[in-house]
């Protein structure tokens, strides 16, 4: 665990009015040069909330896109889990310290285990060993805000911590994105009432993506240089989907050895079988 300063903080989080003291960072804070997106929501999220943020998310695959938010239950915890399976970089801003002993919620610290194996990062201002109470997730809200170019929010009620987030965020001039649900769905209505207010209503990967800036063009082409001869050489094979039993035959390696190198690329996100068929991830 390392402390890091101000002057060592994020630029985003040097620019806010209150930033903190210090904090402690767990892991490795992704590319300033990023788009750092905060997707918060409703920790009694509908399966209409859980839906929406996992196609969201995994629209802004490949993108040089950060997802950010607070390890929470429900709907930040969707949008990590998300983040990992879209090979994004996610960094976790929980409402405690970061001592396992403490961090917040408990049933989340293997989630914040792996966001660290990914390539993440854990941040909190807050004493290793401190534990979570009530007013210390809205302070913590306002570090989301502070990190991110923009905060979409995803099923809130009236009152709720996500529209606290917005708040930050438009006191920090970032831009504030949300998703229309039900009429009749009470966790609709913070996000009806921020379109009222000006937020960019979003309803599709496509609109999410063009809010952050991005053209189809700027889709980022997968780096594969960090991988083994043996991964580059599937890689090369699977330019167009074939079955799992061709490609063994293709590869040239023993059978328990080409399954057990399948196997750990699916686990890395470089391939996805579906259909029958292997192909790039």
């Amino acid at each position: 665990m390392k402390v890091v300063s101000p002057n060592e903080f994020p630029r985003r989080l040097q620019e806010i009015t209150d930033p903190p003291e210090k904090l402690y960072l767990e892991g490795k804070l992704p590319p300033e040069n990023h788009k750092w997106l905060a997707v918060v929501g409703s920790r009694k999220f509908s399966s209409y909330g859980k839906e929406v943020t996992e196609m969201l998310i995994a629209g802004l695959a490949d993108y040089p896109i950060v997802i950010v938010s607070g390890l929470a239950l429900g709907i930040d915890a969707i949008a990590h889990r998300a983040a990992l399976h879209a090979r994004l970089p996610t960094v976790a801003v929980p409402g405690s310290g970061l001592d396992r002993s403490v961090l917040y919620p408990s049933t989340n610290r293997k989630l914040a285990d792996d966001i660290l194996k990914s390539g993440g990062a854990l941040l909190s201002e807050f004493e290793p060993t401190f534990q979570a109470t009530t007013w210390s997730f809205p302070q913590r809200n306002r570090i989301l805000a502070g990190l991110s170019d923009a905060v979409l929010v995803i099923e809130a009620e009236q009152k709720s911590g996500a529209l606290i987030t917005s708040k930050f965020a438009t006191e920090y001039n970032r831009d504030v994105f949300t998703v229309p649900g039900s009429i009749f769905s009470p966790s609709s209505a913070g996000p009806h009432m921020l379109i009222k207010l000006g937020a960019t209503p979003i309803t599709s990967p496509n609109d999410l993506r063009e809010a952050l800036g991005f053209k189809a063009s700027e889709k980022v082409v997968r780096d594969y240089s960090d991988c083994t001869v043996e991964e580059k050489k599937v890689i090369l094979l699977l330019q167009t989907p074939i079955s799992r039993d061709d490609l063994l035959d293709l590869i040239d390696l023993p059978i328990g050895k080409a399954n057990a190198l399948l196997s750990l690329m699916e686990l890395k996100g470089l391939i996805k079988e579906t259909g029958g068929e292997i192909r790039l991830a």
